[in-house]
């Protein structure tokens, strides 16, 4: 009997203890990702020894950021909760092409940013954080420099130059010179196989996760297919992100036949920017995102979001908070430009790719980190469904559901504190709304829930059952605690015995 008592005892503890029935994310889908965009070149440099022709003075030089830079800081980005991260282009540049678009050589890495090795190197390290890698492909054109420019047999591998092109007119778009670089011309079978046998090495040589795509909209849709297509054979779940041009209004169906996963949408990404610039705007104009939409405020593209706030006289800490608790918590997938967690702030380029600083105040960081954790550990927050609550001058109220998990996000975008009360009808009666935040808990009063949320603030609740005594598990727990109480005291005479 004393032999085989602790092996009932354990199995019986194990039975009693309850399980919390939460959906683990070990097979993650790209919409739970969250992605850290980061242009190389401005982000940290910690090998001198590839620092050519840098000159941090001049923002349309190189600054000197690497591979080995970002290397020493993915420990600082998974700390975060970032789960990906994409690269500006790191191909072989012409001269004074610090942003990557220039490119010389499809199969060479930028020598300012490292060598292959340091990029594999880099690829492998992130993978050990489970951080996915995505590099931007340019398939629209190349540098100035470019030796097929002046290839007689290449003659065909570029359209011809336009001087003045009609951006509305797609024809035009697909084969005009953008910032007068030569434009390649996809339709010629040599230049599309030579692209996708591109794209698929570095697939097979590094392991990326995935690509972005600058210019999507300036590439034929014929030609995304096939590369789609190719790219996506090499790799399971290998992911397409579309850049389109600034300003392009395309949406992501139009791509989605061609084998694209997701794609930036500046038009969404205004009305964001308009709407949280400064408190007391309506939510109402921001129309409802898709689940594997890319959502951001502003990237290498734009002026910051943070200048927007500096102009409407805004305090940037509070402002990105409210910000990116929307952006986190609403469908799609969030991408975060370098330099947000500091606030950084820019203009037009080249002023909106400043170095990145890792001397700041923690606030934003420690904020980010949060709202990342819940982005984590609700599966709704990244797969369910989204259903608008309450939408008044700025005070808005959603949920999200997903596989019986509901998620309620509270946004006061107003100068005031906010009482919002929810009826059965939206929320489950005789439950609580645990708040995920903060410690804040509302439980059901006569079937409503009244949410009280301060000015300028937000909150990410569960809702749960309502907490309080428990009568199954204290009475199995008291019947636990008198087992192991009589386990002991039968050792303890089994001993006395034995000494007598």
């Amino acid at each position: 009997m004393n032999k085989i008592m602790p092996i009932i005892l354990i199995i019986f503890l194990l039975s009693a203890i309850p399980v919390h029935a939460e959906e683990t994310k070990a097979d993650r889908l790209w919409q739970d990702e969250t992605i850290y965009s980061i242009m190389v070149d401005r982000f940290n440099n910690a090998d001198i020894k590839n620092d050519l022709d840098v000159n941090t003075n001049d923002p349309n030089q190189y600054n000197g950021g690497d591979f080995q830079g970002i290397i020493d800081k993915l420990d600082y980005l998974k700390d975060m909760g970032f789960t990906a991260i994409r690269l500006s282009p790191i191909f072989d540049n012409a001269a004074g092409g610090y942003h990557g678009y220039w490119v010389t050589d499809y199969y060479k890495v930028d020598e300012h940013f490292g060598t292959m090795k340091e990029f594999q190197t880099l690829v492998k390290e992130a993978h050990k954080r489970k951080i996915r890698v995505i590099i931007d492909f340019v398939a629209n054109n190349t540098a100035k420099s470019h030796p097929w420019v002046n290839d007689p047999e290449k003659g065909d591998w570029y359209h011809d130059q336009l001087e003045q092109v009609d951006w509305a007119d797609q024809e035009q778009a697909e084969n005009g010179w953008v910032d007068g670089l030569p434009d390649l011309n996809q339709d010629n079978p040599e230049v599309s196989q030579y692209l996708i046998d591109a794209a698929k090495w570095w697939i097979q040589k590094t392991d990326i996760d995935g690509y972005s795509l600058p210019e999507v909209d300036r590439v034929p849709t014929d030609f995304w297919k096939q590369f789609a297509s190719a790219v996506k054979n090499e790799k399971k779940d290998f992911f397409l992100l579309g850049i389109p041009s600034l300003g392009s209004n395309v949406r992501l169906e139009q791509y989605q036949s061609a084998g694209l996963d997701s794609l930036f949408n500046y038009s969404q990404s205004e009305k964001l920017r308009q709407v949280f610039a400064a408190t007391g705007r309506s939510l109402t104009s921001i129309p409802e995102q898709q689940l594997l939409e890319a959502n951001f405020f502003d990237n290498e593209y734009t002026a910051r979001f943070t200048r927007d706030i500096v102009d409407e006289r805004q305090f940037p800490g509070s402002r990105w908070k409210t910000a990116l608790t929307y952006l986190y918590t609403t469908p799609g997938i969030p991408v975060v430009y370098y330099g947000t967690e500091i606030a950084l702030t820019g203009g037009e380029i080249p002023d909106n790719r400043r170095l990145m600083s890792f001397r700041a105040e923690k606030e934003l960081i420690d904020y980010i980190t949060q709202i990342g954790e819940v982005r984590a550990q609700q599966p709704s927050l990244t797969r369910g469904t989204f259903t608008m609550l309450y939408d008044k001058d700025g005070m808005v109220v959603y949920k999200r559901e997903y596989k019986g998990e509901t998620t309620v996000v509270a946004i006061n975008n107003t100068r005031k504190s906010q009482n919002v009360t929810l009826t059965s009808e939206q929320l489950e009666r005789n439950k609580e709304l645990r708040g995920l935040l903060s410690d804040n808990v509302v439980r059901s009063q006569n079937g409503q829930y009244t949410l009280i949320i301060d000015r300028d603030n937000s909150e990410v609740f569960m809702l749960a059952d309502k907490t309080g005594l428990n009568l199954p598990y204290i009475t199995v727990t008291i019947i636990a605690v008198l087992l192991i109480l009589l386990f002991l005291f039968l050792i303890i005479k089994r001993g006395k015995k034995n000494i007598g």
